[in-house]
């Protein structure tokens, strides 16, 4: 920080010129490509449609390297960098930098802080694009070019290293996870003096219907406080709320469509809907045992008609069932390592949004330059 404050100081202390972004660089929209067009000219350079990730690779371009992409449709206003020989479609524009007074790399960073006000750029009536005048009429600041490498290097250097620590959480959660798993089948493990029953002698097994028509919401409200889950993972099982419970002992769940054999536990009362599975264990059953048993089953889905379990095909599925002694010496110890994995999960999540703050705010000081006046 103290180079880069050094170099303003000496070049720029009263501030710095700001232009319009067409003043300094050439705006130009993609050529639309279709996919039978990629699929029969097959070739290395990525196509970009304004996502972050190409719509695959074609054996021509138009977009050179070191180009700023903004997204004309669907993610309007999406900033991109692009640094290899590409071909940019319709749904975003190209902007290419005069390289003798802009580093393509700093104006990447400026639009991309600037982003939530490039998205409302948004043309109103008709199909939803980016108005491209307002984008041509933004006001770009242009420090010297050594400030502005400056910059470049400070940010691309955050960013790198928060790519190294997400990746070094990533490796450590899959490592805990791999060692939870060999803990869980190794307990879950018993010779012949355990029996093993089917799930549907040890539950009351039923299926989730159709989702409340009158008494729904999709914020949680004091008259709307049952949850309603659907098939899905975590949070993204959360359909809405009502008013009134269908399950209301503790069971687990189990996926039957979309994320097939997902397997959750419910404490609180809620309503099941689109054919979720619920497993209300008997007195033989700890609830946390069955989840933990449940987990190692390995659903086979039917191949024809829609992929789909049903509650006589999860009935037929055998699990362990000890003692409930040994289930909740078992559960006691699954317990330790799944909260261990649960607060890595949440973990990582909060780390990376802690480091993106702290990359945003520096990123917005770096690039917050006094306009200097005539």
């Amino acid at each position: 920080m103290s180079k880069l404050y050094e170099l303003i100081t000496k070049l720029c202390p009263n501030g710095v010129e700001y232009k319009a972004l067409e003043e300094i660089a050439s705006i130009e929209l993609g050529r639309r490509v279709t996919k039978a067009e990629i699929d029969r000219n097959p070739g290395q350079y990525p196509v970009w449609h304004g996502g972050e990730t190409p719509m695959g690779y074609i054996n021509k371009t138009n977009c050179p390297p070191y180009t700023v992409l903004v997204a004309n449709t669907g993610s309007i206003g999406y900033v991109n960098w692009i640094s290899i020989d590409s071909w940019c479609s319709d749904a975003a524009s190209m902007v290419i930098v005069k390289k003798d007074i802009l580093s393509s790399r700093f104006l990447y960073h400026f639009l991309k802080s600037k982003e939530f006000k490039i998205k409302k750029f948004r043309r109103i009536g008709g199909v939803p694009t980016l108005e491209l005048r307002k984008l041509r009429s933004f006001p770009i600041p242009l420090p010297p070019l050594q400030v502005q490498q400056e910059i470049v290097r400070i940010l691309d250097n955050f960013t790198e290293l928060t790519a190294e620590l997400t990746a070094e959480l990533t490796a450590e959660l899959t490592a805990r996870r791999k060692q939870y798993e060999y803990y869980r089948d190794l307990l879950l493990t018993f010779g012949d003096e355990v029996p093993m029953k089917p799930l549907s002698e040890v539950c009351v097994l039923s299926a989730g219907g159709d989702v409340p028509k009158r008494h729904f919401s999709k914020e949680k409200t004091n008259e709307y406080k049952v949850p309603i889950y659907s098939n899905g993972i975590g949070d993204n099982a959360l359909y809405g709320w009502t008013n009134e419970a269908r399950i209301n002992n503790p069971c687990i769940t189990i996926a039957a469509r979309g994320t097939i054999g997902y397997v959750a536990l419910r404490n609180e009362p809620f309503v099941p809907v689109v054919r979720l599975i619920c497993a209300i264990p008997k007195e033989c059953i700890n609830v946390r045992y069955l989840k933990y048993a449940t987990e190692t089953l390995n659903f086979k889905v039917p191949t024809s008609g829609i992929p789909q379990l049903t509650v006589p095909m999860i009935g037929k599925y055998n699990i362990p069932v000890p003692p409930l002694e040994e289930q909740e010496r078992i559960v006691t110890i699954l317990d330790r390592f799944d909260a261990l994995c649960n607060d890595l999960t949440s973990g990582i999540p909060a780390e990376i949004e802690a480091r993106q703050k702290q990359y945003e705010y520096y990123r917005d000081k770096l690039l917050s330059f006094k306009e200097v006046t005539a």
